[in-house]
Parts: C-alpha cells; structure tokens; sequence
C-alpha cells in the first residue's frame, strides 16, 4: 500500500485531492503540509502492509499494529523453513536479522561480517539471492560512475540492502511505536535509514530502471541515482532539519546533472539547481521533475 492509498484508507481523500492539484514548484501551505508531516510519521510506524493499516485506521490501536507486523515476520521466518534448504535456512534469518544493523551503519554497504564474523560473499550468495527474488529485500548497487544506461556501471561487488516495507523495517529494528510522538525521531533513528526505506518503496514503482548509489572514496555518497528517460539524478534523503547536502553538491560539481534532487522535511522548492521534495511526496517525485524540466 503506497502513502496515497494510506491516505485514502485514513479517509484523508482532501490531502489526496489537494496533492493532486499541484501543478507548480511553490511551497505547500502549512494547513496541507503538516497534517501530510503527521501522517508521513503514523506511516512509518505501520507500514504499508494491509493487516497492520487496517489495525490502525479501523481500530487505531498500535498493540494491534504491533502484533500485525510480528506476524508478518514470524510468518517470513516460517516461510523460510518451507522454501529453502535446510542450509540455508539460517543463513537466510542472519541476513534478514542483520539488515537494521547494516543500515545504521555510516557506509550502508552490505557487510557480510555483520551478518555473522568472518562471514564470506560466497557462503551466503544463495540466500541473498533468495530474500532478492522472493520480492522480501531491494539490493541497490553502488554505480561506477553515472552513465547510461545506469545498469552497465553497477558494482556487483558493493550493494545496500532494504527491506521491502518501512513498518516491517521498524518492527525488525525493534523500535517502538513511541517514537512517532517524538518530533522527527522516526526519521533519524538508524541514521534515516527509515526514511531512505521508505523513500525507496515508490522509486522503485515509479520508474522503469532499478536505482543505484554513488560514493566517492570517503568523501561523499549520494543515496540514490536515478535513471529517468535519458537523464540521471543524484537524490538525497534528508530525514532531519538540517539539510545541508555536501555529498550532493560534490556530485553536482563532478557530474552536472540537469539538477539534483532532496527529498527531506522541508517544504517543496527549487532553488540553486536542488529540487527539494517533502518526504511524504517521494511518490510523485517523477511529476516535480517533469514541473522542473518544463
């Protein structure tokens, strides 16, 4: 379930309505944004997934959300058990367990010592192929460089991993509902890797190449870049306040895209070749470049 369709099972269709009549880069009046900011926060703690929704917006309980989501878990586990071999049964639990780990780490790049000490590529390259092919986790290569088309530059040796729903990665990551009353601590715990899930679900749906990452050495990493008809973007998730986008700027200054692309807590803008997009918006992220390019 996308965050339009949460909208709509909320019986929010005015944001929907109103979300829908944009047809300018100009900021979002606080009577649309916040309540928009409000839901984006409830979201993250339910997820997308039909049972855990439908606790929260027919019975707004998030014990029930809760139990919704662990079942879903428990029920991945059990599938586990069902579809691989016996091997690979708790290779395949170390690399699923192990994904909040890999994403609170400063370089999310996989780590295969993460999953478990002195762990090998090749030990575990058959579940991972499974969890990927099961539709259960993205895997977003790192690029070489930004070239068309962005799938030739892929570095099969450097990937991230996430999980295929925002709810089910908070529940894996053992944070507690609370949270979402906190401010905009959702959106920095795991160093927004949250925000980077989520932000992720509807790129994937919204165009036809699969995204990659960019790093250079140790100096910068760009979250996403993505491949839209014959252009390619930088997009980086801020999840906090500050949005100061030093990674971003050194592609900028390599690469020179068309523009770059925040998708962040802030207000919709375009301003010194930065288009920023409010998080809760990433769903239509392929509409404000189109407004942009205009």
């Amino acid at each position: 379930m996308t965050f339009t369709e949460f909208l709509m099972a909320s019986g929010d269709g005015n944001l929907i309505q109103y979300i829908h009549s944009i047809n300018a880069i100009e900021p979002i009046p606080d009577i649309f944004f916040n309540p928009l900011y409000e839901k984006l926060k409830i979201y993250h703690m339910t997820g997308g997934m039909p049972e855990p929704v439908r606790a929260w917006t027919e019975d707004n309980d998030i014990s029930m959300v809760q139990n919704s989501l662990r079942n879903i878990l428990q029920g991945y586990e059990l599938d586990f058990s069902k579809h691989v071999s016996v091997q690979n049964i708790a290779k395949l639990n170390l690399i699923w367990s192990s994904i909040p780990s890999q994403l609170a780490r400063e370089n999310k790049k996989f780590i295969y010592s993460v999953v478990k000490e002195s762990a090998r590529a090749r030990e575990y390259e058959d579940a991972l192929i499974w969890l990927n092919n099961a539709g259960m986790v993205y895997k977003i290569y790192r690029i070489t460089k930004p070239g068309l088309p962005l799938s030739a530059y892929d570095d099969l040796n450097a990937f991230k991993l996430y999980t295929v729903d925002v709810g089910l990665l908070r529940m894996l990551s053992r944070l507690d509902p609370s949270a979402f009353k906190e401010g905009n601590r959702l959106f920095t715990e795991f160093k927004g890797a949250l925000a980077e899930n989520f932000a992720l679900q509807p790129i994937i749906t919204r165009f036809d190449v699969l995204p990659g990452y960019w790093t250079s050495k140790a100096k910068a990493e760009v979250d996403f870049i993505l491949q839209h008809d014959n252009d390619i973007y930088p997009v980086e998730i801020k999840s906090s306040e500050n949005v100061k986008s030093r990674s971003l700027r050194i592609y900028i200054n390599q690469y020179k895209p068309r523009f770059g692309i925040r998708l962040s807590l802030r207000n919709l803008k375009y301003d010194n070749g930065i288009l920023n997009i409010p998080l809760f918006l990433a769903e239509y992220i392929d509409k404000f470049i189109g407004l942009v390019k205009q």
